[in-house]
């Protein structure tokens, strides 16, 4: 089958002139309703949420990820605002930010408390195609050693509060927080899994089964397989390389279940949360555990790894020039963490609030010491000339 992909992204909402994060995703959801399911708001009246449509193409997926971006960006400008895509916003108070006026967001606050107040965080989420939720389950296993390569591709999250917390994904710190996030266990099929959320729902620790925050996980309403782990990214191009990455990882599951019967996992997941935790801390600044080896190499190293052992199934799909070449601008430019910190050390938080304000938009200027080269020749012509999109009404 063709494994086709969607994307949800998370926005924070910013006060232009301030810099803060503050509670007006209504007021911006009220004027994209002409958009109709494409904008929606969150657990934070902060955060304003995107969904692409379900593209076959990487050129497909990023026309629409820039036209969402710039009807966003339109809507936001008319009352004073912006929106970044981040891991976290860089400046934000704990108690300015109430949850939506949703009776279920009203029972978490009641139940979650501090949680809540503090689930202050904006993520990208992938979707790929499955042809059933046996296989999604199954193929869960296969995919999950690789993703903290993702996180850390994904990293754009180091200050918490103004703060810079050390860390390129404090966003993953948050999050890991909660009862069922994190890595998921292997199941042996789709019945396997449901009996396990029905247990955490009736032992009353969550809710409901949408509170599984697994690092990947089963749609509940959808046929696909869903990848959470990631911070937002700033630039629309990061995400593109994710999900490429992403639907690679599926698509290669989803051969070696066809072939095999099995997904090629060892049932050993333990040194999963330290390989995260390690991502998280690091980004692709420093070292990652590279999934085949389990042993600490430099993120270059991995990610390239990484490259090579989905080259046949990113050829298969098109996709190997466009990855290859985005993963190694992605290398030589750095995380989102550490341009953002660059421009803060340079100039102040402002500033770097500013710097990922513009490069939500795709307008930001190089960080002095950026070492991208800049080959635009070399990007596939839709991916190239997708920036035109953001123009698009």
């Amino acid at each position: 089958m063709i494994v086709r992909i969607g994307v949800e992204e998370e926005f924070h909402v910013i006060d232009i002139e301030s810099g803060q994060l503050v509670p007006r995703a209504a007021l911006l959801l009220r004027a994209l309703e002409r958009y109709g399911a494409t904008f929606t708001g969150e657990l934070p009246q902060s955060v304003v949420e995107s969904n692409s449509g379900v593209h076959a193409t990487l050129d497909g997926l990023f026309a629409d990820l820039t036209t969402t971006r710039a009807r966003l960006d339109r809507a936001a400008a008319a009352e004073g605002l912006a929106v970044a895509a981040a891991g976290t916003a860089p400046l934000a108070r704990l108690g300015a930010v109430p949850a939506a006026d949703v009776p279920r967001y009203a029972h978490m606050t009641g139940e979650y408390r501090r949680l809540v107040d503090e689930q202050l965080i904006c993520g990208v989420h992938v979707h790929a195609d499955v042809p059933d939720r046996d296989t999604a389950v199954r193929a869960m296993c296969a995919v999950a050693p690789w993703l903290p390569v993702l996180l850390a591709l994904s990293a754009s999250s180091p200050y918490w509060l103004g703060e810079d917390t050390g860390y390129a994904s404090w966003r993953t710190m948050v999050w890991q927080r909660w009862p069922t996030s994190g890595q998921p266990a292997c199941f042996p099929d789709a019945d396997a899994y449901d009996r396990t959320v029905r247990e955490l729902v009736d032992s009353g620790v969550i809710s409901d089964p949408g509170m599984i925050y697994y690092d990947v996980r089963p749609s509940a309403h959808l046929p696909t397989l869903e990848l959470r782990v990631c911070d937002a990214c700033p630039k629309a191009e990061t995400v593109v390389l994710i999900a490429a990455l992403y639907r690679a990882l599926v698509a290669d599951a989803l051969a070696c279940l066809a072939a095999a019967g099995e997904p090629g996992c060892d049932g050993n997941h333990t040194w999963l949360r330290a390989a995260s935790w390690r991502a998280a801390r690091s980004g692709i600044e420093g070292d990652l555990v590279d999934p085949l080896t389990r042993l600490p190499a430099p993120a270059p190293t991995v990610v390239r790894g990484m490259l090579r052992h989905l080259r046949p199934v990113l050829e298969a799909y098109g996709d190997w020039t466009a990855v290859r070449i985005l993963a190694e601008e992605a290398l030589a430019r750095g995380s989102a963490a550490e341009r953002l910190r660059a421009t803060a050390a340079r100039e102040d938080l402002l500033a770097g609030v500013d710097h990922l304000l513009a490069e939500t938009r795709g307008r930001a200027r190089p960080v002095a010491g950026d070492r991208l080269p800049h080959h635009p020749a070399k990007v596939p012509a839709g991916l190239r000339d997708g920036r035109a999109a953001a123009r698009a009404p």
